[in-house]
């Protein structure tokens, strides 16, 4: 009696292994549930779940003209990087990119703070943003082919204007909310002008300007590739978008779908690698966000 009564005490070595409060075939359960908490896991088995469904789909319409396999557009990705063609385009995209989304930052910068001070500033915005704000960027087009001509200028002034409303109305309304105290403190301590901006507005109204950096990052991101489809057939050279046409043109339709993937993952990258990890580092470790059980971001988007 008392040998059985000690191999009964005696925990199985699965349950010792779980560690405390998990029952055998609980480790299972246990797995999945932290698997589970994984955001980037999730969406990866969804990416996954979608190639194969791609392929099976390409497969059974077996027509490469309307619908390529995964597979062959995974292979003419690959041979337009090793030939260094798709990068070369890359960086002559971002070199554009950059160029119209600093100045859009920049002239949205001045309005929000010209809005933010006076009362002509914030009329000013409130008639040029309900103007110019619903106004697609790429129809501007044909007006800056005419003005600046067949060159990088066009595309700058289309991605200027792509940027500049959406930065404006979130850090106008980021400057709005900012606490009076804090207005008050910043005031006592003589800053004014730009200072004033640099050390008051712009950290209590980060949040705001993050959403409007992000957003327009979107429409410029957009806007370039579809500028560059429109003004690649009318220079011969262009970044991606001139890519995907003259692809196109040439019936070589698993390198179209290459370029499209190239720009979904290129804003993928600069979504999770950048604006992610801006976000972390100063939103959420500021605690101006709420945040989960160990420091996890409570998202609304499921994920």
């Amino acid at each position: 009696m008392k040998v059985e009564t000690a191999a009964a005490s005696i925990p199985d070595r699965d349950t010792r292994n779980a560690g405390p409060g998990v029952v055998p075939g609980g480790r299972v359960r246990l797995l999945a549930t932290r698997l589970g908490d994984r955001g980037w896991l999730r969406r990866l088995l969804l990416l996954v779940l979608l190639c194969g469904l791609w392929q099976w789909y390409a497969t059974r319409l077996a027509n490469p003209l309307m619908f390529p396999t995964f597979s062959a557009t995974v292979q003419a990705l690959g041979d337009a990087v090793v030939s260094g063609g798709l990068f070369a385009r890359v960086v002559t995209s971002f070199k554009i990119l950059l160029v119209g989304y600093g100045i859009g930052v920049l002239l949205a910068l001045i309005l929000a703070m010209a809005a933010s001070g006076t009362r002509l500033g914030r009329d000013l915005l409130d008639l040029f943003t309900a103007m110019f704000n619903p106004l697609p960027a790429i129809a501007l087009l044909p007006l800056a082919l005419l003005w600046f001509g067949l060159g990088s200028g066009s595309i700058t002034f289309v991605l200027v204007h792509a940027v500049l409303w959406p930065v404006a109305l979130s850090a106008h309304a980021g400057f709005s909310g900012v606490n009076t105290t804090l207005r008050m403190v910043g005031r006592n301590y003589g800053l004014g002008g730009v200072r004033y901006v640099l050390a008051i507005l712009i950290p209590a109204a980060f949040p705001s300007l993050l959403t409007g950096l992000r957003n327009g990052w979107a429409f410029a991101w957009r806007t370039l590739i579809a500028a560059e489809l429109v003004f690649g057939v009318s220079s011969g050279s262009g970044g991606i978008g001139w890519f995907i046409y003259e692809n196109k043109q040439q019936l070589e339709i698993p390198s179209v779908f290459a370029g499209l993937i190239t720009v979904i993952l290129i804003g993928i990258a600069v979504e999770n690698l950048i604006f992610d990890r801006i976000e972390r580092r100063t939103v959420v470790r500021w605690g101006m966000k709420n945040t989960g059980q160990g420091g996890h971001e409570l998202r609304t988007d499921g994920f």
